[in-house]
């Protein structure tokens, strides 16, 4: 089953620590690129989560933002460094008395500053433990929401492969038609040159000719391609980079195709698979 390789998924918890949210955003990349943003509390464990999340998602930019607000605690709530506000509105009288239309000093201000106000610490254990359980469920969706991406691009490039398949089968049938016309317009032209052929030589010569548009090994390989892509679909596994092999392969049949037509209707096929190869072309590239 194929998985895309975008998707977004918020989940949050409320727990006795605080308030956990993890936001995570996928996008297409051509490896497994992870970025982590979270509590400096967290960082040792910052390679257990990655693994956590490397289980699920084999390829993709990845970013993971964990959001923490504490939980208010009335009986540590406002706890001041008491030394640090009484020197920093020491500082602060003694700028303002140095200036002649300095404002008054407001407290607020001496609250924002950095340390007045003492954080308890948090032991990073059961932050740790909540944080990842968070990630695991935030995974499962972001996951989900990938797979049925990726089921909808699966059913667009079986959709395509049908196409393919039929314009292939179109383009062997006619195939013996187009010969003998090209056969025809061969002789045609030695008839008025009004000069006269050896029998032997021209067989010879249209034989070429027939052998220069002949497109059944190039057909042969279309339908060969569309076996593989509808057989690497149904792999458990990610098949992105194999499917966009294939798609270089197709696309290489549908230009030799191109280059052999010898009627309007041929090329007029060769373009087609070429529009429906460039479609699923484009799909495969966000594919995992």
């Amino acid at each position: 089953m194929l998985h895309s390789m975008t998707g977004f998924a918020r989940e949050s918890a409320e727990t006795s620590i605080g308030t956990l949210t993890w936001e995570i955003r996928a996008v297409n990349h051509r490896y497994l690129d992870l970025q982590f943003k979270m509590p400096d509390e967290l960082r040792p464990h910052e390679q257990q989560l990655r693994q956590t999340v490397g289980e699920v998602l084999k390829r993709g930019k990845v970013e993971c933002a964990l959001h923490f607000r504490r939980a208010f605690d009335d009986s540590q709530a406002l706890q001041l460094d008491e030394a640090l506000v009484a020197l920093v509105g020491k500082r602060l009288t003694e700028i303002a008395a140095t200036l002649d239309d300095a404002d008054e000093i407001n407290p607020v201000d001496i609250l924002r500053w950095p340390g007045v106000i003492k954080q308890p610490e948090i032991k990073s254990e059961p932050l740790f433990e909540e944080a990842l359980a968070l990630l695991e469920r935030s995974i499962t969706a972001i996951d989900g929401m990938r797979r049925s991406e990726g089921e909808r691009i699966e059913a667009m490039i079986q959709a395509r492969c049908t196409e393919i398949s039929q314009i292939s089968a179109a383009v062997r049938v006619r195939m013996p038609e187009v010969l003998e016309a090209a056969r025809v317009r061969q002789r045609e032209r030695i008839e008025k040159l009004q000069v006269e052929a050896d029998p032997q030589r021209l067989e010879v010569e249209l034989a070429l000719v027939a052998q220069k548009l002949d497109v059944d090994e190039e057909v042969d390989r279309l339908d060969s391609h569309v076996s593989e892509i509808l057989d690497t679909l149904g792999k458990d596994e990610p098949v992105g980079r194999r499917l966009d092999f294939l798609m270089q392969e197709l696309n290489r049949e549908a230009n030799t195709l191109g280059s052999k037509s010898a009627d309007t209707e041929t090329t007029k096929a060769a373009v087609e698979l070429k529009v429906l190869i460039e479609q699923m072309r484009e799909q495969i590239q966000n594919i995992e």
